[in-house]
């Protein structure tokens, strides 16, 4: 354990704006969901009604878990579902970025060249991230008790939260000792939340014991302000304690820089990989397809959930009213349909981002340089990923229409009508997701090593979308966010400069990117 609080201190400093950047955001968004429901479900009457007809439908709890009640903090505690989720990826993606991938870039093993113990590397990256969540759930606790929901309820949420984000903390450490490079790694620690969200959303409408299987669903199952079972907590912190132990077994035991599952080596001189377009979509094809499989999924999810929300809203002026700020659409239905888009939109402009932030990541790990040192010049290669960026966006909105269109469809009776409106209104998010592709160019290019203000706009756009509309803020500030421009569809109107605009706006910042690329030095 020698020097594991230096590491940690290291930790620290690299991640001194995106750590406090993801805790607000998601400090802040349990207690805007439950300041929008005590505005909009103001009564017992008016709990139970969205508590009965949207809340506990099948589609809602495979999406968001399961409801145990109908006050304000139950609700919230179900509306929270995805937090889960998000957290326990940005958990899961810290462990390994300070773990993995520092082995990937050999500075592992210079910093286990001083006085450095075995399992401070590993130690520090769970300290860091077990803290994180830990405060979370003390901002969390505040927030929410702040807001006048019991306290004791508040503290179990805040608590939940933060033991899901420690075991897939754990889920990334092992996966980062299996396998001998980072992208590996993080695909197995993904499938392995995707595996675990799939088994939740199975089990939660049918009430099963399915449930109890996914790490994912017992934060939830400990029923934050209804039966309180703080037992529950002691599942994922046992499961979190095993894996890190065999993460730590196993990083004792192998070489730096190898993994117990060894790399599946291509034929050498591929003729699939002589250009930087093919060099490119060997890099990228894992990103586009995990993205589009599970937004395929996602689609199919949500959108049978339109019929009963507009059955929901009917009888409720004031929920209906909010539903039309966030969607902007002419029916309940369509309002509820084009505000999912507008999430889903900022999702996949984390994929936007991703997929252009891998040049940094290429140039960082030193195998840039040896690409650009041949006849591949410098903005061609720049391109073939920007291409990726751009038009890998483009075909996970595709399958996200499709598959929201066809379930829309569905639950409305017409997929032959509605499966064309909801493709264009999917497809017409395109340019503010290409906007945060193109800031992500621009900072690569300009300021490579402030690359990462790239997931800070990401985080401050999604913090706009969730409570700048209900919260009713200043329309100054919730222009900042591209989302903001982008037609309500379906059911608004389909204005063209906006959507120019945007366009235009992310085709300078990737031109700006692309000019301060050529010019600045490697590295």
């Amino acid at each position: 354990m020698t020097g594991t609080w230096h590491l940690i201190r290291l930790i620290l400093r690299r991640d001194r704006v995106l750590l406090p950047l993801w805790l607000i955001i998601l400090a802040a968004l349990p207690a805007s969901y439950a300041a929008s429901y005590a505005e909009l479900l103001p009564d017992d009457a008016a709990r139970h009604q969205y508590a009965v007809t949207t809340a506990g439908t099948p589609s809602f709890e495979s999406l968001l878990g399961p409801l145990f009640g109908d006050s304000t903090g139950a609700l919230t505690a179900q509306r929270v579902g995805t937090v889960y989720a998000i957290l326990a990826l940005i958990s899961l993606l810290t462990v390994i970025r300070h773990t993995r991938t520092e082995e990937d870039a050999g500075r592992r093993e210079l910093i286990a060249a001083t006085v450095v113990g075995r399992h401070a590397a590993l130690s520090a990256a769970l300290i860091v991230v077990t803290a994180a969540n830990l405060l979370l759930a003390l901002l969390i606790t505040v927030t929410l008790a702040g807001s006048g929901l019991p306290a004791g309820g508040s503290l179990l949420l805040g608590l939940s939260m933060a033991v899901t984000g420690i075991v897939f903390a754990a889920v990334g450490a092992l996966t980062a000792q299996l396998t001998e490079n980072a992208g590996p790694a993080r695909g197995l620690a993904i499938i392995v939340l995707g595996g675990a969200f799939l088994i939740r959303a199975a089990g939660d409408p049918a009430d099963s014991w399915l449930s109890w299987l996914s790490p994912l669903a017992w934060g939830q199952q400990a029923q934050p302000y209804a039966d309180e079972k703080w037992w529950a907590l002691a599942l994922p912190l046992a499961l979190a304690a095993v894996l890190a132990a065999a993460a730590y077994r196993i990083s004792v035991g192998r070489d730096v820089g190898a993994g117990v599952l060894p790399a599946r080596l291509g034929p050498a001189g591929s003729a699939s990989l002589a250009s930087p377009f093919a060099l490119a979509w060997r890099l990228q094809r894992g990103l586009l397809l995990g993205w589009s499989a599970g937004l395929g999924v996602a689609g199919l999810a949500v959108g049978g959930t339109a019929s009963a929300v507009m059955d929901a809203f009917a009888d409720n002026p004031q929920l209906a009213d909010i539903m039309a700020r966030l969607g902007g659409g002419a029916s309940l239905a369509d309002a509820f349909v084009a505000g999912l888009l507008g999430i889903m939109a900022i999702a996949v402009s984390a994929y936007g981002i991703q997929a252009a932030l891998r040049m940094r990541a290429e140039e960082t790990g030193l195998r840039a340089e040896p690409v650009l040192a041949t006849a591949t010049g410098r903005v061609p290669w720049a391109l073939s990923h920007v291409l990726f960026a751009v038009l890998g966006p483009a075909v996970a909105l595709l399958v996200l229409g499709v598959t929201l269109g066809i379930s829309y469809g569905v639950s409305m009776g017409d997929v032959g009508g509605q499966l064309p409106r909801v493709i264009g209104a999917a497809l017409v998010q395109l340019p503010a997701v290409a906007v945060l592709t193109g800031l992500s160019v621009a900072l690569f290019g300009l300021l490579p090593r402030l690359s990462a203000l790239a997931w800070g706009a990401l985080g401050a756009f999604l913090l706009l979308g969730q409570i700048g509309a209900i919260l009713q803020l200043d329309p100054l500030v919730l222009d900042v966010s591209p989302f903001t421009h982008t037609p309500r569809l379906p059911g608004g109107t389909l204005a063209a400069t906006p959507v120019l605009t945007l366009s235009l706006i992310a085709a300078l910042l990737i031109a700006a990117g692309l000019y301060g690329f050529r010019r600045r030095d490697i590295g």
